[in-house]
């Protein structure tokens, strides 16, 4: 047990520190030193204070940027009651030893976060805090940290309980969460610094998230698996999304196709709405409204729908929530930017399966401007989202026949589905509304069965979307028997002349556009 009989108390955030101070002053007659405006805040609430600048002798240098970095305020933090090298040096050089440490940082990721200038952000990184509580953490066998304000009433119910002590047990759990607290600031720091650096393959990445909570399970039940999300604002995030209704915990393959099913409708202008079934669309159209497009985007594959997760690219209104929210159909996440209040209680009230339904809110549906991360055995691999907008001025028709307004429009619908479909990815669309996908496959040629094999007569007049080359004419020649009537594909392969041919042969329109949508 930990006896707290002298604090060191320095926080920015002053939330709940008189009421905390109070009590360990009045009840436990803990001796309480300070700094500037803590010292002044407690002393106006009639604490009795002892300055820090006034023990050390060297008061506040450097406008405020030295107050704590000084041997008697670090030597009786670090010191080691059971030394006695230790405590003999602390009696030689007068240093009081402290038994608590209550410290909370400089708000550097609210100042980044507000845009201030970069002398602003640069006066925000904490030097002193961060040093006091890694010094308090490392030494926790005889010195409590405290770091939030969360931990206030804790600490104090449990001084209580141990008249006036703290267990080691509570010691060693506070400092594990002050090492978290110090490498996240840190991080933080290094992030803005190397935006601003313009680095954007670091020697050392450097990463923090903060816990949300636990998940109903991993991909599968006997998987545990918990939510981390960043503490600076990402616009466009699902981590950060507004959890409306939540009867029963998302999962992580909920979180997993709410994020495909989002990607789905980015950088679309139009009413969107797309229908995930293990992080491939099953459904995803254009329409007039967001009920046309949802309406089309469950007519592309109904069986596949039932279960599905369901995204929106618009404010969702009545006429759409009503069509969602039947007895008939049943959906697990609805993620949108927004809903209609009358929508909202249709969402959760009008199915029999509504109160299953878990409903997320988006800040935006626009790309998070974010690298992309993928963990393998002992590492990450690092690049940029494929989220860039195709440059429609950059594709040629590379065949005889030319494809019309129509087939023009269908095209590049077509080429979105096919860059969120895994590849091997075929994507038919007809009237801007997927009819059928093939993806995830070792051959082209076989996910341009599938596809046929979904959209069944639907393949008449559709339209193809290839995520990448065809190697052979054998996919082309799949696509025409089924009645497809024009390919949009990035081209590159050494047979792309046996491609055209088969094309022109078949009597299909082919565009080329220069640029691959891999999704593995």
């Amino acid at each position: 047990m930990i006896k707290i009989e002298r604090a060191l108390v320095s926080v920015y955030d002053k939330k709940g520190i008189v009421e905390f101070v109070r009590e360990l002053e009045t009840k436990f007659g803990v001796e309480v030193y300070s700094t500037g405006g803590t010292a002044t805040t407690l002393r106006e609430a009639g604490i009795k204070v002892s300055d820090i600048g006034d023990y050390t002798g060297y008061g506040v240098l450097l406008d405020g940027r030295v107050k704590t970095l000084h041997p008697k305020v670090f030597g009786g933090i670090l010191a080691r009651r059971d030394v006695s090298s230790d405590m003999k040096a602390l009696a030689k050089h007068s240093i009081a030893t402290f038994d608590m440490v209550v410290v909370n940082f400089y708000p550097f990721e609210k100042v980044v976060a507000k845009g201030a200038k970069f002398e602003e952000v640069i006066e925000n990184i904490d030097i002193g805090g961060p040093s006091m509580v890694r010094a308090a953490a490392k030494n926790h066998k005889f010195v409590v940290v405290i770091t939030s304000k969360e931990q206030y009433e804790p600490v104090l119910e449990e001084m209580r309980r141990n008249k006036g002590s703290i267990s080691d047990a509570t010691s060693l759990a506070f400092a594990t969460e002050a090492f978290a607290l110090t490498a996240h600031y840190d991080a933080q720091i290094n992030n803005y610094l190397r935006e601003k650096a313009g680095e954007t393959s670091p020697s050392h990445l450097v990463l923090s998230y903060q816990r949300v909570g636990a998940m109903r399970y991993g991909e599968n039940p006997h998987q545990s698996a918990t939510l981390y999300r960043k503490t600076t604002k990402v616009r466009g995030s699902l981590a950060q999304a507004e959890v409306i209704s939540a009867e029963k915990a998302l999962s992580f393959n909920n979180y997993l196709d709410a994020e495909a099913a989002l990607n789905c409708v980015r950088n679309l202008t139009s009413p969107a709405a797309a229908i995930i079934k293990h992080t491939i669309p099953c459904g995803l159209a254009l329409g007039e409204t967001l009920a046309e497009a949802f309406t089309k985007a469950f007519e592309g594959d109904p069986t596949s729908a039932f279960g599905g997760v369901i995204s929106f690219n618009r404010k969702l209104d009545v006429e759409t929530a009503k069509l969602v929210a039947t007895d008939e159909r049943f959906f697990e996440v609805v993620v949108a930017p927004g809903y209609d209040e009358d929508a909202l209680k249709i969402l959760m009230t009008n199915a029999k399966w509504s109160s299953n339904l878990r409903i997320l809110k988006v800040d935006s549906v626009s790309a998070p401007d974010e690298k992309e991360l993928r963990y393998i055995s002992g590492g990450l691999l690092v690049q940029d989202a494929d989220t860039e907008k195709d440059d429609f001025s950059e594709w040629k028709t590379v065949t005889k026949k030319k494809p019309t307004e129509e087939q023009t429009k269908d095209l590049r619908f077509a080429y979105h589905c096919a860059r969120w479909v895994k590849s091997n990815a075929i994507a038919l669309v007809k009237n801007l509304s997927l009819v059928g996908a093939g993806g995830g496959q070792t051959a082209r040629v076989d996910a341009a069965k599938v596809a046929v094999m979904k959209a069944g007569n639907r393949a008449e007049g559709a339209v193809a979307g290839s995520d990448a080359f065809f190697p052979f004419p054998d996919g082309i020649n799949v696509l025409a028997d089924a009645g497809v009537t024009a390919i949009v594909q990035p081209g590159g392969s050494m047979r792309d002349k046996e491609a055209i041919k088969a094309a022109d042969e078949r009597g299909i329109v082919m565009l080329f556009t220069g640029r691959r949508h891999f999704r593995h």
